[in-house]
């Protein structure tokens, strides 16, 4: 079994892999790819694996959009950490689908439904355009809980100046120059946040628009951000995204 996986977190991609070593299935694993540009140029340059592993929210965007750019006709399991409403969707155009954090026994599940499904995992245009209309139409929040102490306090959207993941813990940083730690992912955050005001630099930085004091180049065509209250982080824009957040800064 020929298996390209299409994930933008190596943590995640590694799991899966060790997943996959612990079922009695054999394969192999052809490519990891994290970005919708590098697997459009691998679909159009190599031949269609047996299957795809594919997650949602991908370094420069929607993996949905793949479908608008190139051919994917090898059948799908997705993997995802979004919610049932999204993923009710687009199961029909799919094997199946894994949440996040996946688990050795849906893995094993979907797997078997793979073997024995036919399904086309062609996803019609109507389809298609409804699901990037609904994945990229976040529910806003005004509002967010964090932990403090023991216990937990919530705090004005408005009030974060950027939020970044150490150690898998993710981190919000305040006007207040306060540190919270927030029992979220940083991708399940970003999703729920208005792209308008906050924008995610790279797989573990987001940053809101009022944060950024300055712009400048930075090495292989990115560029570093200042940002205020940083507490020694350093704030760099992914090579990928670069072109699209110089864009999100002139709206």
């Amino acid at each position: 079994m020929k298996i390209l996986i299409i994930e933008d977190e190596p943590r995640a991609a590694n799991q899966l892999q060790r997943l996959l070593n612990k079922t009695d299935y054999e394969f192999q694993i052809l490519e990891v790819i994290d970005t919708i540009e590098d697997a459009v140029y691998w679909f159009k340059t190599n031949e269609t694996p047996d299957l795809i592993f594919m997650d949602i929210q991908l370094a420069d965007g929607l993996s949905f959009e793949i479908f608008q750019k190139t051919e994917v006709s090898a059948p799908i399991i997705f993997t995802t950490a979004f919610d049932q409403y999204a993923i009710q969707a687009f199961k029909v155009n799919s094997v199946d689908y894994l949440l996040k954090p996946i688990q050795q026994s849906e893995l094993d599940t979907a797997l078997n439904k793979f073997t024995k499904s036919t399904k086309s995992t062609t996803i019609e245009p109507l389809i298609l355009k409804e699901l990037l209309t609904s994945m990229q139409a976040p529910q806003k929040r005004s509002g967010i809980l964090v932990k403090e102490g023991s216990g937990f306090v919530q705090i004005r959207i408005s009030e974060l100046l950027y939020i970044y993941s150490q150690d898998s813990i993710t981190f919000g940083i305040t006007l207040q120059n306060k540190r919270y730690i927030i029992d979220e992912t940083i991708d399940q955050l970003f999703n729920s946040l208005d792209d308008t005001k906050f924008y995610k630099i790279n797989r573990g930085q987001i940053i809101s628009k009022v944060s950024i004091q300055r712009i400048d180049p930075y090495f292989n065509h990115r560029v570093v951000l200042s940002i205020a209250n940083s507490r020694d982080q350093e704030f760099i824009v992914s090579r990928q995204k670069t072109s699209d957040f110089k864009d999100w800064m002139n709206r």
